[in-house]
């Protein structure tokens, strides 16, 4: 027997754009300099006139557009440099500023790219269009094939999809982005909202479990993500905390789907273990934020549904109703009436 719901309750929400601005290791984008980098002209020129200690500042701020080499260090040598002067000048060269940034992104989590990727990528993260995002997201791959923030725009590309609700093409671009950086968290938290969903399922039913075990295998990764947040700068403890538990209430509630999916895979009946870790990841789910969402509720009526439980329905079901809108407040109302009805009937007496 199997009893699958056909409705999807409403989108995610943009997990990948709410990830990004709020700090989750995305791609720090490297700025332009504010001035143009200083020749070996410039520098030779300030030495002569004695002006060391500007230099060295002007070195710090704005780098050379030279490397140093023999030749260079035996011109700057006879404009009287120093060798506090000549290290400050290999320092401010392209390829060592270059490593510094490198090396700097790294310690931090974050990742620099170069001034044109910068502005395409701000420009796909900003599109509200999803067909322009997909397009967007598809040209950028295109251009920049070894983009070290493929795998974050392969990100907008499944949230993109997300908002058409085409499953299959959500999870096909999450995975590509976790074939690049598995710990990215806004792709582990889409697909694994994605594949549970009676879109996904359905279309694949042969395999169906298959699919949920990989599923329940994003979740792990992306609790462990979650996990390994850090705090970002200026936020309060009570924020970051907050934030954190918003992340996790949206993977239990991802377990519970999961679960709940799998307790009508069975042939003789619903399984009756898999209802209850459904019922318990909803649970944790909905306790977990301050601000639940009116899906989890309705998800977490129906494994009481399912286990008989009518009262704890009607309240999750209630619950749904007063936090939800459009077709899932009309759902849940419908889910009330029909269980407020069963239960009128069982507890009348039997007629003679």
């Amino acid at each position: 027997m199997k009893i699958k719901s056909v409705i999807l309750l409403g989108p995610a929400l943009f997990l990948a754009s709410a990830l990004l601005a709020q700090g989750q290791g995305a791609p720090t984008m490297g700025p332009a300099a504010a001035e143009p980098k200083m020749t070996e002209k410039e520098v030779i020129t300030e030495l002569k006139k004695g002006g060391g200690d500007q230099l060295l500042k002007d070195l710090d701020k704005r780098g050379v557009d030279f490397e140093m080499d023999p030749e260079v260090e035996k011109r700057l040598r006879k404009a009287k440099a120093t060798d506090q002067i000549i290290k400050a000048v290999t320092d401010a060269g392209p390829k060592e500023r270059a490593a510094a940034a490198k090396a700097a992104a790294m310690a931090s989590g974050s990742i620099v790219v170069p001034p044109e990727e910068s502005e395409e990528f701000k420009g796909l993260q900003s599109e509200l269009d999803p067909d322009k995002a997909i397009a967007l997201a598809q040209a950028f791959v295109q251009k920049h094939p070894s983009s070290p923030i493929l795998s974050y725009v392969y990100s907008f590309e499944a949230n993109a999809y997300e908002t058409k609700g085409d499953a299959p093409k959500i999870v096909e671009a999450a995975e590509k982005s976790l074939a690049l950086k598995n710990d990215n968290l806004m792709s582990l938290m889409i697909v694994a909202y994605a594949i549970p969903t009676p879109q996904y399922v359905n279309a694949h039913q042969a395999d169906e479990d298959k699919q949920l075990t990989k599923a329940e295998g994003y979740c792990q990764q992306a609790l462990k993500a979650i996990d390994d947040l850090k705090k970002q700068p200026n936020e309060a403890d009570a924020d970051f905390a907050r934030r954190k538990a918003s992340y996790v209430a949206n993977i239990h509630a991802d377990l519970g789907m999961i679960h709940l999916d799998r307790a009508q895979l069975g042939l003789m009946g619903l399984d009756k273990e898999e209802l209850s870790k459904s019922e318990k990841e909803y649970t944790l789910a909905v306790q977990g934020t301050d601000h639940p969402e009116p899906s989890d509720y309705y998800r977490l009526g129906e494994a009481y549904r399912l286990q008989g439980k009518l009262d704890e329905a009607i309240a999750a079901f209630t619950k749904a109703s007063e936090l939800g809108q459009g077709m899932i407040k009309q759902y849940a109302e419908q889910q009330i009436d029909a269980l407020k009805k069963a239960k009128s009937q069982s507890a009348a007496p039997a007629k003679p």
